[in-house]
Protein backbone atom coordinates (compact mmCIF):
# COMPACT_ATOMS: atom_id res chain seq x y z
CA UNK A 1 0.00 0.00 0.00
CA UNK A 2 1.14 3.07 -0.80
CA UNK A 3 -0.03 6.41 1.10
CA UNK A 4 0.10 9.56 -1.12
CA UNK A 5 0.55 12.30 1.13
CA UNK A 6 0.44 15.14 -1.38
CA UNK A 7 -2.59 14.02 -2.34
CA UNK A 8 -3.58 14.57 1.22
CA UNK A 9 -2.45 18.06 0.89
CA UNK A 10 -3.96 18.77 -2.09
CA UNK A 11 -6.97 17.52 -0.92
CA UNK A 12 -6.82 20.27 1.77
CA UNK A 13 -5.75 23.41 -0.35
CA UNK A 14 -8.90 22.37 -2.85
CA UNK A 15 -10.84 22.61 0.15
CA UNK A 16 -9.74 25.58 1.99
CA UNK A 17 -9.82 27.71 -1.63
CA UNK A 18 -13.01 26.62 -2.11
CA UNK A 19 -14.29 28.08 1.29
CA UNK A 20 -12.18 30.95 0.59
CA UNK A 21 -13.72 31.22 -2.69
CA UNK A 22 -17.39 31.63 -0.85
CA UNK A 23 -16.24 35.19 0.56
CA UNK A 24 -17.10 37.54 -2.20
CA UNK A 25 -20.52 35.90 -2.29
CA UNK A 26 -21.40 37.02 1.16
CA UNK A 27 -23.00 39.83 -0.81
CA UNK A 28 -26.83 41.23 -0.62
CA UNK A 29 -28.12 38.13 -1.47
CA UNK A 30 -26.86 36.96 1.96
CA UNK A 31 -28.27 39.50 3.82
CA UNK A 32 -31.37 38.65 2.45
CA UNK A 33 -31.39 34.99 3.68
CA UNK A 34 -30.10 36.26 6.94
CA UNK A 35 -33.14 38.78 6.99
CA UNK A 36 -35.99 35.56 5.87
CA UNK A 37 -34.42 33.78 8.87
CA UNK A 38 -34.89 36.66 10.94
CA UNK A 39 -38.14 37.48 10.55
CA UNK A 40 -39.25 33.29 10.07
CA UNK A 41 -42.39 33.23 12.58
CA UNK A 42 -42.31 29.41 12.06
CA UNK A 43 -39.15 27.59 12.26
CA UNK A 44 -36.36 26.41 9.71
CA UNK A 45 -37.07 23.45 7.72
CA UNK A 46 -33.25 22.49 6.25
CA UNK A 47 -33.56 19.68 3.40
CA UNK A 48 -31.01 17.94 1.35
CA UNK A 49 -30.82 14.40 -0.25
CA UNK A 50 -27.55 11.99 0.41
CA UNK A 51 -24.10 13.93 1.44
CA UNK A 52 -25.82 16.97 0.97
CA UNK A 53 -28.84 15.78 3.32
CA UNK A 54 -25.97 15.26 6.57
CA UNK A 55 -24.62 18.79 6.03
CA UNK A 56 -28.40 19.71 5.99
CA UNK A 57 -28.58 17.86 9.54
CA UNK A 58 -25.62 19.75 10.75
CA UNK A 59 -27.65 22.93 9.77
CA UNK A 60 -30.05 22.38 11.56
CA UNK A 61 -28.62 21.03 14.87
CA UNK A 62 -26.42 24.38 14.79
CA UNK A 63 -29.13 26.91 14.20
CA UNK A 64 -31.16 25.00 16.99
CA UNK A 65 -28.34 25.55 19.09
CA UNK A 66 -27.83 29.04 18.18
CA UNK A 67 -31.58 30.14 18.75
CA UNK A 68 -33.26 29.45 16.12
CA UNK A 69 -35.80 26.34 16.18
CA UNK A 70 -34.89 24.33 13.28
CA UNK A 71 -35.04 20.53 11.96
CA UNK A 72 -33.99 18.39 8.93
CA UNK A 73 -36.37 17.02 6.76
CA UNK A 74 -35.58 14.22 4.38
CA UNK A 75 -36.57 14.64 1.18
CA UNK A 76 -37.72 11.30 0.15
CA UNK A 77 -39.70 10.77 3.96
CA UNK A 78 -41.33 14.19 2.46
CA UNK A 79 -43.05 13.25 -0.08
CA UNK A 80 -44.65 10.19 1.88
CA UNK A 81 -46.26 12.34 4.21
CA UNK A 82 -43.65 13.88 6.24
CA UNK A 83 -44.59 17.55 3.91
CA UNK A 84 -47.48 18.22 6.26
CA UNK A 85 -44.80 19.18 8.66
CA UNK A 86 -43.78 22.58 6.44
CA UNK A 87 -46.02 25.83 7.71
CA UNK A 88 -46.92 28.95 5.19
CA UNK A 89 -44.76 30.82 8.23
CA UNK A 90 -41.92 28.56 7.76
CA UNK A 91 -38.52 29.15 5.71
CA UNK A 92 -37.09 25.95 4.40
CA UNK A 93 -33.56 26.22 3.14
CA UNK A 94 -32.61 23.51 0.65
CA UNK A 95 -29.36 21.88 -0.62
CA UNK A 96 -28.54 20.83 -3.46
CA UNK A 97 -25.19 20.48 -5.36
CA UNK A 98 -26.53 20.76 -8.87
CA UNK A 99 -29.84 22.27 -8.10
CA UNK A 100 -31.51 19.16 -9.76
CA UNK A 101 -31.77 16.39 -6.98
CA UNK A 102 -34.87 14.55 -8.03
CA UNK A 103 -36.43 14.21 -4.64
CA UNK A 104 -35.39 17.89 -4.20
CA UNK A 105 -37.69 19.12 -7.09
CA UNK A 106 -40.65 16.96 -5.89
CA UNK A 107 -40.89 19.55 -2.96
CA UNK A 108 -41.07 22.38 -4.60
CA UNK A 109 -44.86 22.28 -5.58
CA UNK A 110 -46.12 21.66 -2.75
CA UNK A 111 -43.85 24.65 -0.81
CA UNK A 112 -45.04 26.68 -2.89
CA UNK A 113 -48.44 25.70 -2.55
CA UNK A 114 -48.16 25.85 1.45
CA UNK A 115 -46.96 29.37 1.10
CA UNK A 116 -43.23 28.38 2.94
CA UNK A 117 -40.27 30.69 1.89
CA UNK A 118 -37.53 28.99 0.38
CA UNK A 119 -33.64 29.21 0.83
CA UNK A 120 -31.55 27.69 -2.31
CA UNK A 121 -28.01 26.54 -1.49
CA UNK A 122 -26.87 25.11 -4.42
CA UNK A 123 -23.49 25.28 -6.93
CA UNK A 124 -26.08 25.87 -9.73
CA UNK A 125 -27.92 29.33 -9.14
CA UNK A 126 -29.53 28.79 -12.48
CA UNK A 127 -30.72 25.15 -11.91
CA UNK A 128 -34.67 24.42 -11.62
CA UNK A 129 -33.78 24.84 -7.91
CA UNK A 130 -32.52 28.10 -8.00
CA UNK A 131 -34.67 29.30 -10.32
CA UNK A 132 -37.77 28.11 -8.05
CA UNK A 133 -36.10 29.78 -4.73
CA UNK A 134 -36.92 33.32 -2.53
CA UNK A 135 -33.26 33.33 -2.60
CA UNK A 136 -30.17 31.80 -4.02
CA UNK A 137 -26.98 31.23 -2.54
CA UNK A 138 -23.94 30.60 -4.95
CA UNK A 139 -21.91 27.68 -2.74
CA UNK A 140 -20.33 26.19 -6.41
CA UNK A 141 -17.09 24.90 -6.78
CA UNK A 142 -14.49 25.16 -9.61
CA UNK A 143 -13.35 21.23 -8.73
CA UNK A 144 -14.23 18.78 -6.13
CA UNK A 145 -11.30 17.43 -4.13
CA UNK A 146 -11.97 13.79 -4.84
CA UNK A 147 -9.13 12.72 -7.64
CA UNK A 148 -11.72 11.63 -9.90
CA UNK A 149 -13.68 14.64 -9.23
CA UNK A 150 -16.76 12.84 -8.53
CA UNK A 151 -17.17 12.41 -4.92
CA UNK A 152 -18.71 15.29 -3.22
CA UNK A 153 -15.71 16.84 -0.99
CA UNK A 154 -15.26 20.48 -2.09
CA UNK A 155 -18.86 20.92 -2.28
CA UNK A 156 -20.07 19.54 0.98
CA UNK A 157 -16.97 21.57 2.73
CA UNK A 158 -18.41 24.54 1.01
CA UNK A 159 -21.93 24.30 2.05
CA UNK A 160 -21.04 23.75 5.69
CA UNK A 161 -18.94 26.74 5.62
CA UNK A 162 -21.84 28.63 4.08
CA UNK A 163 -24.40 27.35 6.26
CA UNK A 164 -21.81 28.20 9.65
CA UNK A 165 -22.08 31.83 7.90
CA UNK A 166 -25.30 31.70 7.81
CA UNK A 167 -25.76 30.51 11.54
CA UNK A 168 -23.60 32.80 13.13
CA UNK A 169 -24.72 35.91 11.48
CA UNK A 170 -28.58 35.02 12.30
CA UNK A 171 -27.28 34.24 16.05
CA UNK A 172 -25.78 37.82 16.40
CA UNK A 173 -28.30 39.44 14.59
CA UNK A 174 -31.04 37.90 17.31
CA UNK A 175 -28.91 39.25 20.16
CA UNK A 176 -27.96 35.81 21.06
CA UNK A 177 -25.77 35.48 24.32
CA UNK A 178 -23.69 33.01 26.46
CA UNK A 179 -26.17 33.37 28.90
CA UNK A 180 -28.81 31.57 25.82
CA UNK A 181 -26.29 29.20 24.85
CA UNK A 182 -25.76 27.91 28.41
CA UNK A 183 -29.55 27.61 28.43
CA UNK A 184 -29.54 25.15 25.64
CA UNK A 185 -26.51 23.59 26.35
CA UNK A 186 -27.20 21.71 29.90
CA UNK A 187 -25.65 18.36 29.62
CA UNK A 188 -22.02 17.12 28.25
CA UNK A 189 -18.93 18.82 28.69
CA UNK A 190 -20.06 22.18 27.20
CA UNK A 191 -22.69 22.59 29.71
CA UNK A 192 -20.78 21.99 32.60
CA UNK A 193 -18.24 24.43 31.24
CA UNK A 194 -21.00 27.09 31.15
CA UNK A 195 -21.69 25.84 35.21
CA UNK A 196 -21.82 28.80 36.85
CA UNK A 197 -20.23 28.82 40.56
CA UNK A 198 -23.49 29.06 42.64
CA UNK A 199 -24.07 25.54 41.18
CA UNK A 200 -20.28 24.24 42.67
CA UNK A 201 -19.64 25.61 45.52
CA UNK A 202 -19.57 24.18 48.96
CA UNK A 203 -22.68 26.03 51.38
CA UNK A 204 -24.01 26.07 54.30
CA UNK A 205 -23.18 23.37 56.59
CA UNK A 206 -20.23 22.39 54.14
CA UNK A 207 -18.68 25.85 54.06
CA UNK A 208 -15.60 26.00 56.79
CA UNK A 209 -16.25 29.32 58.56
CA UNK A 210 -14.22 30.59 61.59
CA UNK A 211 -14.73 33.93 63.03
CA UNK A 212 -11.97 36.40 63.83
CA UNK A 213 -11.17 35.73 67.24
CA UNK A 214 -11.33 31.76 67.20
CA UNK A 215 -8.60 29.98 68.53
CA UNK A 216 -6.41 27.86 66.62
CA UNK A 217 -7.23 24.12 67.24
CA UNK A 218 -11.07 25.59 66.56
CA UNK A 219 -9.40 26.61 62.94
CA UNK A 220 -7.41 23.06 62.19
CA UNK A 221 -10.81 21.29 63.60
CA UNK A 222 -12.94 23.51 60.78
CA UNK A 223 -10.61 23.33 58.40
CA UNK A 224 -10.32 19.00 59.05
CA UNK A 225 -13.36 18.56 58.91
CA UNK A 226 -14.58 20.44 56.11
CA UNK A 227 -11.51 18.47 54.26
CA UNK A 228 -10.89 21.93 51.83
CA UNK A 229 -7.98 22.93 52.67
CA UNK A 230 -8.52 26.34 53.71
CA UNK A 231 -11.39 27.83 56.03
CA UNK A 232 -13.01 31.56 55.64
CA UNK A 233 -12.72 33.54 58.66
CA UNK A 234 -15.40 36.55 58.94
CA UNK A 235 -16.22 39.33 61.65
CA UNK A 236 -19.59 38.99 63.46
CA UNK A 237 -21.64 40.21 60.55
CA UNK A 238 -20.51 37.53 58.52
CA UNK A 239 -18.40 39.92 56.23
CA UNK A 240 -15.15 38.10 55.29
CA UNK A 241 -12.13 39.54 56.88
CA UNK A 242 -9.69 36.68 55.08
CA UNK A 243 -9.03 33.35 54.68
CA UNK A 244 -6.70 30.17 56.40
CA UNK A 245 -5.14 28.02 54.68
CA UNK A 246 -2.85 24.60 54.69
CA UNK A 247 0.20 27.01 53.67
CA UNK A 248 -0.65 29.86 56.48
CA UNK A 249 -0.39 26.80 58.84
CA UNK A 250 3.08 25.38 57.90
CA UNK A 251 4.30 29.02 57.45
CA UNK A 252 3.20 30.12 61.37
CA UNK A 253 4.35 26.42 62.19
CA UNK A 254 7.78 27.42 62.01
CA UNK A 255 7.63 30.48 63.53
CA UNK A 256 6.03 28.41 66.81
CA UNK A 257 3.52 28.76 69.43
CA UNK A 258 0.73 28.71 66.57
CA UNK A 259 -1.39 26.93 68.55
CA UNK A 260 -1.97 29.73 71.18
CA UNK A 261 -2.94 32.27 68.30
CA UNK A 262 -6.29 33.10 67.07
CA UNK A 263 -7.46 32.93 63.27
CA UNK A 264 -6.83 36.69 63.23
CA UNK A 265 -3.31 36.31 63.57
CA UNK A 266 -2.92 33.43 60.87
CA UNK A 267 -5.15 34.67 58.25
CA UNK A 268 -4.35 36.27 55.09
CA UNK A 269 -6.34 39.17 54.18
CA UNK A 270 -7.78 40.60 51.03
CA UNK A 271 -8.19 36.78 49.71
CA UNK A 272 -9.11 36.61 45.53
CA UNK A 273 -13.05 36.44 46.06
CA UNK A 274 -15.89 35.83 43.05
CA UNK A 275 -19.40 36.13 42.27
CA UNK A 276 -21.59 33.09 42.37
CA UNK A 277 -22.75 33.92 38.44
CA UNK A 278 -19.35 33.64 37.40
CA UNK A 279 -18.57 30.68 34.90
CA UNK A 280 -16.85 27.44 36.57
CA UNK A 281 -14.68 27.90 33.51
CA UNK A 282 -13.27 31.57 34.56
CA UNK A 283 -12.97 30.38 37.86
CA UNK A 284 -10.92 27.87 36.56
CA UNK A 285 -8.66 30.53 35.32
CA UNK A 286 -8.39 32.69 37.91
CA UNK A 287 -7.27 29.83 40.16
CA UNK A 288 -4.68 28.51 37.55
CA UNK A 289 -3.43 32.36 37.28
CA UNK A 290 -3.66 32.70 41.60
CA UNK A 291 -1.88 29.22 41.64
CA UNK A 292 -4.46 28.92 44.28
CA UNK A 293 -7.29 25.70 44.87
CA UNK A 294 -10.42 27.86 46.63
CA UNK A 295 -12.18 30.80 45.89
CA UNK A 296 -14.01 32.39 48.18
CA UNK A 297 -17.63 33.28 46.71
CA UNK A 298 -19.04 36.87 48.03
CA UNK A 299 -22.12 38.68 47.41
CA UNK A 300 -22.06 42.43 46.53
CA UNK A 301 -21.73 43.43 50.56
CA UNK A 302 -18.99 41.02 50.94
CA UNK A 303 -20.77 38.46 52.71
CA UNK A 304 -19.54 35.15 52.44
CA UNK A 305 -22.18 32.89 50.58
CA UNK A 306 -19.79 29.82 49.59
CA UNK A 307 -16.25 28.14 48.61
CA UNK A 308 -15.74 26.89 45.34
CA UNK A 309 -13.05 24.50 45.20
CA UNK A 310 -10.24 22.91 42.48
CA UNK A 311 -11.72 19.56 42.93
CA UNK A 312 -15.09 20.42 42.59
CA UNK A 313 -13.86 21.94 38.66
CA UNK A 314 -12.46 18.88 38.12
CA UNK A 315 -15.20 16.28 39.57
CA UNK A 316 -17.17 17.58 37.06
CA UNK A 317 -15.03 16.23 34.12
CA UNK A 318 -15.76 19.48 32.18
CA UNK A 319 -11.70 20.13 31.16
Amino acid sequence: MTIDLDLARKVLTIEASAVLGLVDRVDGRFSQAVTLLYQCEGRVIVTGMGKSGIIARKMAATFTSTGTPAFFLHPAEAVHGDLGVVQSQDVVVALSHTGETAELLRLLETIRRIGAKLVAMTGSPLSTLGRASDIVLDCGVSEEACPLNLAPTASTTAALAMGDALAMTLMVAKGFRQEDFEYLHPGGGLGKRLMRAEALMHTGDQMPVVSLDAPMPVVLAEISSKRLGMTCVTSPDRHLAGIITDGDIRRHLIDGGLLERRAADVMTAGPITIARSLLAVEALALMERGKITSLVVVGVDHRVEGVLHLHDLWRTQMF
